[in-house]
């Protein structure tokens, strides 16, 4: 692989701790959810940041993605990436990824054709295929 960029993170104390980016972007403190038998305190969890993180990439595929197929965008995307976490028959952790995709301005047939090659090409995606469950949806105006 050609390195085109890299990001440095760091976790101390995990669910209960913080997090912080080399460059110190991202200080954030971390709390465990209700869910997961926390207090559900102030802090962000490792499920919104991976969503937020997944998402984000998500929708700089379908940008990338759109502009490869020469389909023109009628403004900006939005990725909306539910993570769930839960527990297998094995009694391990398990993570679950939904992402709803809104691209403006494109008919069914090419947004499912730029949300599934999105799904080809986004890091992400490629990180997790045939890892946990990743569910794609293609949101329409009404």
């Amino acid at each position: 692989m050609k390195k085109l960029y890299e990001a440095s993170s760091t976790a101390v104390g995990g669910r209960k701790g913080h997090v912080s980016s080399e460059d110190k972007k991202i200080d954030l403190e971390l709390s465990t959810p209700k869910g997961l038998g926390g207090d559900g305190g102030k802090g962000t969890n490792p499920e919104q940041l991976f969503g937020s993180a997944y998402a984000a990439c998500f929708g700089g595929a379908l940008q990338l993605v759109a502009e490869r197929e020469k389909v023109k965008l009628d403004g900006d995307v939005s990725v909306t990436a539910n993570i769930e976490i839960g527990m297998t028959k094995e009694d391990n952790l398990q993570l679950k990824a939904t992402l709803d995709c809104y691209i403006p301005g494109v008919d069914v047939k090419t947004g499912e054709d730029l949300v599934n090659k999105a799904h080809e090409v986004c890091p992400y995606s490629r990180a997790t295929r045939d890892n946990i469950t990743v569910t794609l949806n293609l949101l329409l105006d009404e």
